[in-house]
């Protein structure tokens, strides 16, 4: 008998802003000669809260909506990312990740489970507001499927292989993000 293992849902972490710029490549090396490392939104909010603005862990998980071990791993990550594009002359692209732009909801009012769980603050397991297996397409879980633009928060479909970033906003022109 065949077992299929599904791995557990993202819980959403706020990230407070967004990139005007999403790529990097070393100088003089065309891009189609490049191996890519691919930083999450996520991964790039720990940098700039820990590294840029000095913040200790438990300050940033908090700003971050997650908790200070969920924090390490990310920030962990990423400096291992942005290391190994450094050091091996790789391209950087930032997008996605399961993240919601800090001001916006990422659940309707009421929907959160509010009798406990997660960090002891009663809004699900990992203090975002969703409960486990219910958030992500369908009520499925998992990360989101929107593009989202971060200026006047248009939301429209992700199409798989079409990074958000490279689509314009249709309201307002700006470039979109993973939501």
């Amino acid at each position: 008998m065949l077992t299929t293992i599904m791995p557990r849902p993202w819980c959403q972490r706020r990230v407070g802003f967004a990139p005007d710029v999403t790529y990097f490549k070393p100088a003089g090396v065309p891009l189609r000669t490049l191996e890519e490392v691919v930083l999450s939104l996520d991964e790039l909010e720990a940098l700039r809260l820990a590294d840029f603005n000095g913040q200790y862990q438990e300050q940033a998980a908090e700003q971050m909506k997650i908790s200070r071990a969920t924090f390490a791993r990310i920030v962990e990550a990423a400096r291992k990312k942005v290391a190994d594009a450094l050091l091996h002359g790789k391209a950087l692209r930032i997008e996605g990740g399961p993240v919601v732009m800090k001001g916006e909801s990422n659940m309707a009012a009421g929907q959160g489970n509010q009798t406990g769980g997660g960090r002891g603050m009663g809004r699900g397991p990992c203090g975002c507001g969703q409960r486990r297996g219910q958030g992500g397409p369908g009520g499925r879980g998992g990360a989101p499927v929107e593009c989202v633009c971060p200026q006047c928060g248009e939301r429209a479909p992700h199409v798989p292989g079409e990074p958000c970033n490279q689509k314009l906003c249709p309201k307002c022109g700006a470039r979109m993000i993973r939501a």
